[in-house]
Parts: C-alpha cells; sequence; structure tokens
C-alpha cells in the first residue's frame, strides 16, 4: 500500500524539515508529503490514522489553530497520545481548509460538500461507525476531540458532520445487515448524505406527539407527514423518517431522496448555519419497500433518543471550538487594542473577563469529555450526564463568544471580524437536540429518581 510517510516516522517539531517541500501554504504551512511503501497496517484505526496524515497533517500551525489552545489550561491533558494525534489532524484540517472560507460560505449560503468529503476522506464521515463497512470505529470521546477541532474553524460545518455521524451510527447500531453494507460505505465516503428528520411543525420539544404516519401498503409503507428544520434538507440522499405506525407506536425509516411522495419546502432564512441547507422535508404518499424500516417496528423513539445522546455530546463539542476560536481572537485584540494609554489586557476589568471565560471554558470541556466518557462505558447515568454536558457546554460557550464580543466593541459587531459568525452558528446550539430546558428535565428526572 502506498500512502504518505506517516507520524511514526516524524517528529512534531521537525515536520516542515522532514518532508520534502515543493511549496508550503503562507498562512498554514502546509507541505506536500512524500510517498513510501508500507506493507503492513495493523488495523483499520491505524489506517484511518496514516490516511489523515496522507492529506492534511504535515505541520501544526502554531500561528493560527494550534496556538490558542495551547492556553494555560493544556487541553491534550488526559487523552491518549492517539487522541490527541486525531486532535492535531483536525485542527490543521480546519485552519487549512475550513476557517479561510468560513466567511464566504456563511455570506454566500454555501454549502461545502466538496469540503465535507475530505473531511470524509480522513475518516471523520464514519466516526462511530464500524471498520467492515467503511467506518472508522472511533470512540465517543475520540469524536468529541475532533469535531471540536473541527469547529474552531467554523461551528456550523462541523456541527452539519455531527449530524451525518449520527445518522450513520444509527444505521451502523440497529440498521440490517444488508442496509449498513450497502448503504454506509458510500456515506462515510460522504458520495451520498442523510439528515435526521424527528422534528415536525407541531412537535418539536414534545417529540414523542409526532403525527407523521406510516401505513403498511404490501411490501410498501406510505409516509405522510412534514418534517421541520432539517439539517440538509433538498441536498441529502437519504432521510431516517422517525413515524407513527398503525399500531400507534413510532418506528424508523430510510427514505431516499427521490422516492415518490417526497419533496421539500423553501430554504429556511435562518440567523446562522447558513453554509448548511435547512428545510421542510414533505411526505405525501411518499412510498418505500417496508426493507427500508431501521430497527423493529416500534422502536423509532427509542433509537432517535439514543442518538440523541451521542448528538447532545457533538453538539457541546461543536460550541467548545466556537468559543475556543472567539476566545483565541479575543487574546489577541485584547493585548493589542490600547485605549486611555494602555492595552486593554492591562485593565482589572478585563483581565477578571478573561480569567472568568477561561474557566468556564476549561469546566465546560471537562464536563464534555466526561460525558464521551460515560457513553463510550454504557454508564446508567449516561444519558443524565449527557444533558448535564449539553446544557453546561451549550450555554457557557454562547456566554463566552457574546463576552469576547462585548470586549471586541464596535468592531465585534462586524462581519468583518469573525466574532459575529461565532455567535450567529452557536445560539442554536441551545436549541437543538433538545433545548435546554429539555435538558433540565432529563437532569432533575435523574436525579430525582435517586
Amino acid at each position: 500500500m502506498r500512502i504518505l510517510l506517516a507520524l511514526e516516522t516524524l517528529s512534531l517539531s521537525g515536520w516542515g524539515a522532514s518532508l520534502e517541500s515543493p511549496s508550503t501554504c503562507d498562512i498554514c504551512h502546509f507541505h506536500p508529503g512524500r510517498v513510501v511503501d508500507v506493507h503492513r497496517i495493523a488495523s483499520r484505526r491505524a489506517q484511518v490514522k496514516k490516511m489523515s496524515l496522507v492529506r492534511f497533517g504535515r505541520r501544526l500551525s502554531s500561528a493560527s489553530a494550534r496556538r490558542g489552545f495551547a492556553t494555560m489550561f493544556n487541553i491534550d491533558a488526559g487523552l491518549s497520545a492517539e487522541e490527541t494525534e486525531f486532535q492535531k489532524i483536525a485542527l490543521d484540517f480546519a485552519a487549512k481548509e475550513i476557517a479561510p472560507h468560513a466567511a464566504e460560505w456563511d455570506e454566500k449560503k454555501f454549502f461545502p460538500k466538496e469540503t465535507l468529503q475530505k473531511c470524509a476522506q480522513l475518516g471523520f464521515a464514519g466516526v462511530f461507525v464500524d471498520s467492515e463497512v467503511g467506518g472508522s470505529g472511533l470512540s465517543r470521546l475520540e469524536g468529541s476531540i475532533i469535531f471540536e477541532a473541527l469547529a474552531t474553524g467554523c461551528p456550523a460545518t462541523s456541527a452539519y458532520l455531527t449530524i451525518h455521524n449520527m445518522c450513520l451510527w444509527m444505521i451502523d447500531q440497529f440498521g440490517s445487515d444488508e442496509q449498513r453494507k450497502s448503504l454506509l460505505p458510500g456515506l462515510c465516503s460522504m458520495d451520498q448524505f442523510i439528515s435526521y428528520c424527528l422534528t415536525e411543525p407541531g412537535s418539536g420539544s414534545d417529540a414523542q406527539s409526532l403525527s407523521t404516519s406510516a401505513k403498511r401498503q404490501g411490501d410498501s409503507i406510505i409516509l405522510n407527514g412534514t418534517k421541520a428544520f432539517i439539517s440538509g434538507g433538498g441536498s441529502s440522499d437519504f432521510y431516517l423518517v422517525m413515524a407513527r405506525e398503525e399500531t400507534d407506536q413510532i418506528s424508523c425509516f430510510l427514505v431516499p431522496r427521490d422516492a415518490p411522495g417526497v419533496s421539500f419546502g423553501a430554504q429556511e432564512r435562518k440567523l446562522g448555519w447558513n453554509c448548511q441547507p435547512t428545510c421542510a422535508v414533505i411526505l405525501e404518499d411518499a412510498e418505500i419497500p417496508a426493507t427500508n424500516m431501521v430497527g423493529p417496528s416500534g422502536d423509532g423513539f427509542k433509537i432517535a433518543m439514543q442518538a440523541l445522546d451521542g448528538g447532545r455530546v457533538n453538539i457541546a463539542s461543536c460550541s467548545l471550538g466556537g468559543a475556543q476560536c472567539a476566545l483565541n481572537h479575543t487574546l489577541d485584540h485584547v493585548r493589542v487594542r490600547s485605549q486611555f494609554g494602555k492595552t486593554l489586557s492591562m485593565y482589572q476589568n478585563v483581565q477578571f473577563k478573561v480569567a472568568d471565560m477561561s474557566t468556564q471554558l476549561h469546566a465546560a470541556r471537562l464536563l464534555v469529555r466526561d460525558a464521551a466518557r460515560n457513553l463510550d462505558q454504557k454508564t446508567p447515568n449516561r444519558s443524565a450526564v449527557c444533558a448535564m454536558a449539553k446544557r453546561f457546554a451549550t450555554d457557557a460557550g454562547f456566554d463566552i463568544i457574546d463576552e469576547c464580543l462585548q470586549l471586541h466593541g464596535g468592531y465585534g459587531y462586524l462581519k468583518d471580524y469573525p466574532i459575529e459568525k461565532l455567535l450567529r452558528d452557536t445560539r442554536v446550539h441551545r436549541i437543538l437536540e433538545g433545548t435546554n430546558e429539555v435538558m433540565r428535565m432529563i437532569i432533575a428526572r435523574k436525579v430525582l429518581q435517586e
């Protein structure tokens, strides 16, 4: 197998010197790698690691992505060498492939499919999927680390990727062998895209009251209803739809975009998340094969809720990345911005704000990673801990970005600076994957049961 030189043969401090470098990115200091023969790969995990370095893992940009993570709190602390490596690869990718384009994607409402497919080449589209069907087979903790790092480039882009990953996990965990083998390779490569369809115009937080119907008709299922606020709506190739069967139980169905009776509403005009399409998915006597049911009949709501445990950790991770990005820019700003004869960083009020933001971010990161470990270990409290992490990190992330905007003054309100976009993109994190009010209900129910 021919792949580019992997990390094992490079020192982190000397990647640039170790590679043949006919050209270099002036901003991110990326170097094209040289090709060597590799005869054996011990596992898919190792292959993902090497193939990650194949394309983008050349050298850390200490002046951009990596610099801001190395504050007084070492976010690598407690991570394994492999977890740290995934983090570095994702940070590099965010700095080179996402951050330089994020403002333009937002302005033009451009869906960056090609960039997402490059993410998939790194193994970031099937993060939790078994390697035998094209996935990376990584842990929830590793996924959280990756999505946080990608969100430093653009929280909205990383968030879309988390939804795609959530759908793939559902198929891998609950789908039939035929579904897994026929669908997951193309979805893991992002040659095909998929969307999660639970919310309806009349059922948001009360998701169990959904009204989309599923009726059996011979070897087919006939679906009727509307799903609202669907990320990827109109662009995705497949839709995982939760619908109520005639038994009044909710089941999960895989609906192809080109199925008869499937149509889409107008694209929503949103505050943020403008780089991903969002619209209603309309099912009017939409016909699919009965074999397109994912999981047992009547298990759809349970499947959807289990998926959301992971989704909450993922979206919390995106808030961490957005907040870290805002804090990075703000630290730069207060060190150079001068008022009344001295830089902002010299004022105690600003110092206290920086201290509080750093403390919030550090605490949120620890809670999110603890929730990810609870998922990996399948602890009895995992749903409540995931709700805690989602509630705390998305609130803290938005509050940090809001404070960063305040410290930028009028400049923070301008689109010439990245802060206002970070604010717009992360506001919805407190709503989706279950509102933060619902998170409090989940936490309280678990605590009071004990």
